[in-house]
């Protein structure tokens, strides 16, 4: 799953876990507590993770070959 879609589909899914944890959350005086923890952390950990996958799919900086002779070497630069 090399594509873009992963993104898609990962996020589906931390919706999907923020919304059963919307409704299983344990009732009482914390109850906004744990749901906003718990929401916050998926999301954040989405995030990250998003921002990792998308930036290794799409690197901003093209790796260069060191293995190639200098007259060679200059066209990759």
């Amino acid at each position: 799953m090399a594509s873009g879609a992963a993104v898609i589909y990962i996020l589906l899914l931390v919706v999907g876990l923020s919304l059963v944890t919307w409704f299983v959350t344990p009732k009482g005086d914390n109850q906004t507590v744990w749901r906003s923890s718990i929401i916050l952390t998926l999301t954040m950990c989405y995030l990250m993770w998003a921002i990792t996958y998308l930036s290794q799919l799409h690197p901003l900086i093209q790796p260069m070959r060191s293995d190639l002779r200098p007259d060679f070497a200059e066209g990759y630069k």
